[in-house]
């Protein structure tokens, strides 16, 4: 069954987006090195290394299909954060966003009846809960721990901690 030209947009959409991301999470990890948040810089750099890994991954199930994936140019990112915290706030907008572009393609590959592209959607389906999940509980930590300068410390710790945790 070859793949609907309306998936492929969504699928070739859906690269954009990804590359888009890493370069957002690029910028945000440079953001915070420079600004004295090691640890949050690392934690961001491995955000962006996952979102160019998920674009690959579209990018090889199209040209698995026989189909020609297009390899998208990027928009520049902002280069300016007010905070660490919001940072993280524009991050889960991001990821937001991502997940409702996952679920069009996912809705429209039930609509068509392509369970090949369902079956590879559903596991981008469950890691956009992971991300807004992750999002959500380092905001809170914003709410639980206060904005003064011990607790942004403390943040950037947990941040670090984060990032080697997914690196193993």
């Amino acid at each position: 069954m070859k793949i609907s030209s309306g998936l492929t947009k969504a699928i070739n959409d859906q690269i954009a987006m990804e590359a888009n991301a890493s370069n957002n999470y690029l910028a945000m990890a440079c953001w915070c090195q420079i600004n004295g948040y090691e640890e949050s810089g690392n934690f961001f750099f491995t955000q962006s290394a996952e979102e160019r890994t998920h674009m690959m991954k579209f990018v090889t199930f199209l040209s698995g299909q026989g189909v020609k994936p297009v390899i998208p140019s990027t928009k520049q990112p902002s280069q300016s954060f007010k905070s660490l915290e919001s940072i993280c706030k524009t991050a889960l907008k991001n990821e937001q966003a991502v997940t409702k572009s996952i679920q069009k393609i996912a809705e429209l590959a039930l609509k068509q009846k392509d369970f090949a592209t369902r079956n590879f959607i559903q596991w981008f389906v469950d890691e956009q809960i992971e991300e807004e999940q992750k999002f959500e509980t380092i905001l809170q930590k914003f709410d639980l721990l206060g904005r003064d300068k011990l607790a942004i410390y403390e943040i950037n710790k947990l941040l670090g901690s984060s990032a080697s945790s997914t690196e193993e």
